[in-house]
């Protein structure tokens, strides 16, 4: 991903890996690894800065009728899909890595980001479901203060050094060694999340901040406070601020897309996401309408193709 600063870029979470039925399409139901791979050239062909998979590890039985059981695990799908792409960027969005020892977690992004290249960004949040954490042996309540330091751990787990060291209160490692190390020199870590913690979190301790569900009116006071914590905390260096963009659809629709879907001709949509970068966005996530793979990756050409130059 360029750095803050330059042009609006756009990156896509991927469909068919995760389900949830706030946003799942009918026929990702029975889509599969070839439906993913396909999806996943056509943003590497279209100008899509990153690709994006979720995490979760186990769905309790009182969400999976809003939530679904379908969650593919990230290391494994972004792997996949490294092997089928060429300059895509590779996000977790986002890992939810206080679940994970984070040696564990840093073996896994690293050998990923020197398969792929350098393309990993690790995204990383602090999760909500309680019986996941209880099942895996994590205090759900702690979850805040555990994600910081995890952070700061692998830090030192995916920096250049082959034996790091971390003394913390929940982490204490050091003289043991893991290669490959990261393609990338530093892996950027952008932090997921839109409550006051999460927006300290990603300002203080993050490359990016990932919101999640922030309205295009409630992203200027988010944006303003991002820049009052880094400068009073003397935080320096590039800074990716993202959002998630209303659904879209490029052209005249011949089928009910919803009210909130932005569709339109490309000038249109592109006038219309110019706003997030007045607003101070670096890059947009964005999602489209569709009902087959298809009709979804001549979406994606069609945005990569025609708006995308013009944003």
């Amino acid at each position: 991903m360029p750095p803050s600063g330059a042009g609006l870029q756009y990156g896509m979470q991927l469909p068919v890996q995760s389900q949830s039925t706030l946003y799942a399409e009918p026929w990702e139901a029975d889509a599969g690894p070839d439906d993913l791979a396909d999806i996943a050239r056509t943003a590497d062909r279209s100008g899509f800065a990153y690709i994006a998979s979720c995490d979760h590890v186990a769905i309790p039985r009182r969400l999976a009728s809003a939530m679904s059981t379908v969650w593919y695990d990230p290391v494994a799908t972004l792997a996949f899909l490294a092997a089928v792409t060429e300059r895509v960027h590779l996000l977790s969005h986002v890992a939810i890595v206080g679940l994970r020892h984070p040696l564990l977690t840093a073996k896994q992004y690293a050998t990923l980001d020197h398969l792929s290249g350098g393309r990993l960004i690790l995204g990383v949040g602090a999760g909500h479901v309680p019986e996941e954490f209880e099942a895996l042996g994590v205090d759900f309540a702690d979850r805040g203060a555990l994600l910081d330091e995890t952070v700061d751990a692998l830090r030192a787990a995916l920096g250049p050094e082959e034996f790091p060291a971390h003394h913390g209160k929940a982490y204490d490692f050091e003289g043991l060694g893991q290669r490959p190390r990261p393609a990338q020199e530093r892996v950027p870590v952008w932090v997921g999340g839109s409550s006051p913690p999460a927006v300290r979190r990603a300002a203080l301790k993050g490359e990016g901040w990932l919101p999640q569900g922030d309205p295009r009116d409630r992203l200027p006071g988010q944006i303003a406070r991002l820049r009052e914590l880094r400068e009073r905390a003397g935080v320096e260096g590039p800074f990716v601020v993202g959002a998630i963009t209303e659904p879209l659809y490029v052209g005249k629709p011949g089928w009910d897309v919803g009210r909130r879907t932005l569709t339109g001709t490309p000038e249109a949509l592109a006038e219309s996401l110019r706003a997030y970068r007045a607003m101070g966005v670096d890059q947009i996530q964005v999602r489209f309408r569709s009902r087959s793979r298809s009709e979804l990756t001549d979406q994606m050409a069609a945005f990569g193709g025609e708006v995308g130059p013009l944003l």
